[in-house]
């Protein structure tokens, strides 16, 4: 199991943590985790695109002119899609860009995201992360004392006064421990738990 130290707000250790090798020392899945995100940021898409095919365009009911001895090649609509005005070729009509993909697959694919946290060194755990009133300031502090750029907050349950404070910090995003996904994980470059969502990770995904 790997050990990680834990720090307080002020950025000093106060003593350390050890992670359970069944969430945070699993084998990584490249293959899983590249799934994970490819369905995250596809599930993403409405969906909603839609242009006229030559049949939806408005007018083009007569043919423009006879078919022989105008000189002209012939035509049968002004809404064909060589005109100016006509309808798109294959036009984009709705539909669902939704991938699946079984749930222990997207569980191993989390473990080997919050795995590869802890191998690269980027996974910070802070004994607990309390502010008395929402201060941006505070939050900037905080990040600074633990060295955290880029990072994902993970807090057990949703804490108004955390989520609201790093709202403003560019590239900074807060996260429960019911809400954190393979994307989010990758996506920033430090991950930050608190030492009661790490029990509750294990705990919940064990």
């Amino acid at each position: 199991m790997a050990n990680v130290s834990v720090l307080n707000m002020e950025g000093n250790e106060v003593g350390t943590i050890e992670l359970n090798d069944a969430v945070f020392g699993v084998e990584i899945n490249e293959h899983l985790v590249h799934l994970a995100v490819v369905r995250q940021l596809a599930n993403k898409r409405q969906g909603t695109q839609k242009a006229k095919t030559r049949s939806e365009v408005r007018g083009g009911g007569r043919k423009p002119w006879r078919q022989k001895g105008t000189g002209h090649a012939r035509q049968g609509s002004i809404r064909a899609p060589q005109w100016t005005g006509g309808g798109v070729v294959f036009a984009p009509v709705p539909r669902d860009y939704s991938v699946k993909m079984n749930r222990k697959e997207r569980l191993a694919a989390l473990k080997s995201a919050l795995t590869a946290k802890v191998q690269d060194n980027k996974l910070i755990v802070v004994d607990d992360l309390k502010f008395e009133a929402i201060k941006t300031k505070d939050m900037q502090n905080v990040l600074n004392n633990l060295k955290a750029e880029k990072a994902l907050v993970v807090t057990p349950a949703v804490d108004q006064n955390v989520v609201l404070s790093a709202r403003n910090i560019p590239e900074v995003q807060t996260a429960t421990v019911n809400t954190i996904n393979v994307y989010d994980v990758m996506k920033h470059k430090t991950l930050v738990l608190t030492k009661d969502a790490v029990a509750s990770i294990e705990e919940v995904y064990a």
